[in-house]
């Protein structure tokens, strides 16, 4: 008994980590989460607590062997855990020091309990579902330490930090547009070898494990640092600020992302202004004029700011955006600059590091030739044919920004046949519903088919869309050839996959 009830406990663990990982072990994004799509669907999936609470039934009210059903019961759990793991369905964390730690000791308390009640059917039965519980109080056992390293890498890299004081250390944050403004950034400034934060690296203890790995090397000293930087909660950009010592600051876009972490528009715009209030007076902020609550962080600045826009009313203004076969162009100080990069709310991003190389004393010539061999990221906003369907695929970091910047690229593309694939929007608190609502009116006259994977967004979002909205299934009608292929929000490739035609 003790064996089936460890064997079955392991799914819901695993699959319980994996999500908390993945939301960066906060409470405050767990939760997020949970609300918007529900603890059992996140955790069990749709098929554990339906069987559960079928088999109590059939041993507690009617005249079946009590022991019987709920062996049957452990034995069905602990063989659909084996079946997930045979056929790689089961989702796991990364195995890093810390999930290790955790599902080890998650798994210790699982088998302490499953002893110590071996004989209790119902108990062992119930364990297996209260293993997000058990992965909480393991949590909670080792927060102390964990903080206590943390707090330590912190303030090694914050020392490490303070020995290099000539360095450049540019600073990117923003709701959006944050990863490509530092690609685009990184590209221009290429022939200077800066270094730049990777991919989902943006926190403080991100940034300050990178940055002890790439500054402690006994390689020359590099010139310029470009860090980006996310927050889900105030304080958070200040205290990476307080490590890195960031001299530029560059802010891209300020939306509603997150919003439910912070609490309110204005203690968003707030904790991004922790980035401009930041920069000495020696220094300099860029900021996107097109975006109000970010021309507004001016007031938080003790240096010189740079606005950059395409609405007339900003430090540097591009002129004749178009939207081209391969990308995007658009004119700036009497320069054309073509840049593979699609969707014209990008020209923004652009213009930030076209301002900033040019503050570094770079030819605006120059740049213009560096971004003609721009290759942005793969799934941001990346535009590509597979099967002869154009995909454009946007699940690297979605946001209500970027979700209506697809739906406008998309309205002006031709193709009969234009799809969206959705996984929806997720922090956005109380505004969850009437965003999804809205951004299903903007798709009406766009998309001939939408597909979501979550259920309760696709509510919403079917209320302003006016048609009906698919559930995302297992043998889901694939799109013809020729379609336009829109996708938006966290999803992995294999789904995709699943749409293409043969």
């Amino acid at each position: 008994m003790v064996g089936l009830t460890l064997i079955g406990s392991l799914s819901p663990l695993l699959t319980f980590e994996y999500l908390w990982q993945l939301k960066e072990w906060r409470l405050d994004r767990l939760r997020e989460h949970m609300r918007a799509e529900g603890i059992i669907r996140s955790i069990f999936g749709s098929l554990r607590i339906p069987i559960l609470i079928a088999f109590f039934a059939l041993a507690f009210l009617t005249t079946i062997n009590q022991l019987t059903a709920l062996y049957t019961l452990l034995a069905i759990f602990a063989c659909a855990t084996l079946l997930q793991k045979l056929i790689h369905r089961q989702p796991e964390p990364v195995w890093t020091q810390k999930a290790r730690a955790l599902t080890a000791l998650a798994f210790v308390i699982t088998f302490a309990f499953a002893v110590a009640r071996r004989e209790d059917l119902p108990a062992l039965s119930l364990l297996i579902v209260l293993q997000p519980l058990i992965v909480f109080a393991a949590w909670m056992l080792l927060y102390p330490v964990d903080r206590i390293l943390k707090m330590r890498i912190m303030k090694r890299a914050k020392q490490i930090r303070a020995k290099f004081p000539d360095l450049t250390v540019i600073g990117i944050t923003g709701s959006a547009g944050k990863t490509t403004t530092k690609e685009l950034l990184a590209h221009v400034l290429k022939d200077k070898s800066p270094l730049t934060t990777p991919e989902h690296v943006n926190t403080e203890l991100g940034v300050s494990k990178w940055l002890i790995d790439k500054l402690s090397k006994k390689d020359a000293v590099p010139e310029i640092l470009i860090v980006e930087m996310g927050a889900y909660a105030p304080g958070e950009i200040a205290m990476l600020c307080d490590i890195v010592q960031p001299n530029i600051g560059i802010t891209t876009f300020i939306g509603s992302q997150h919003i439910a972490l912070f609490g309110s528009q204005e203690s968003l715009q707030r904790a991004k202004g922790e980035l401009t209030a930041s920069i000495p007076p020696h220094g300099m902020v860029f900021l996107n004029a097109d975006s109000e609550l970010c021309t507004a962080l001016k007031k938080y600045a003790n240096c010189e700011v740079l606005t950059v826009g395409t609405g007339g009313h900003a430090d540097e203004e591009a002129f004749d955006v178009e939207e081209i076969s391969t990308g995007i162009k658009f004119k700036l100080d009497g320069t054309m600059f073509e840049i593979p990069l699609h969707g014209t709310h990008n020209v923004t991003n652009v213009m930030l590091a076209i301002s900033v190389a040019k503050t570094l004393e770079m030819p605006i010539g120059d740049i213009a030739n560096i971004l003609k061999s721009f290759r942005p990221l793969k799934r941001t906003f990346d535009v590509r044919i597979e099967g002869d369907v154009t995909i454009l695929d946007d699940t690297h970091n979605s946001s209500p920004a970027s979700f209506k910047a697809a739906i406008a690229w998309a309205r002006n593309q031709q193709g009969a046949n234009k799809v969206l694939l959705t996984s929806g929007l997720i922090e956005l608190g109380m505004k969850q519903d009437r965003m999804h609502t809205e951004l299903g009116n903007l798709s009406s006259s766009v998309f001939d088919r939408v597909i979501f994977l979550s259920a309760r967004s696709a509510v919403s979002f079917q209320k302003g869309y006016g048609k009906e909205v698919e559930l995302y299934k297992s043998g889901i009608k694939k799109v013809p050839k020729e379609t336009l292929l829109v996708c938006e929000g966290r999803m992995s490739e294999q789904i995709i996959r699943t749409l293409l035609p043969e």
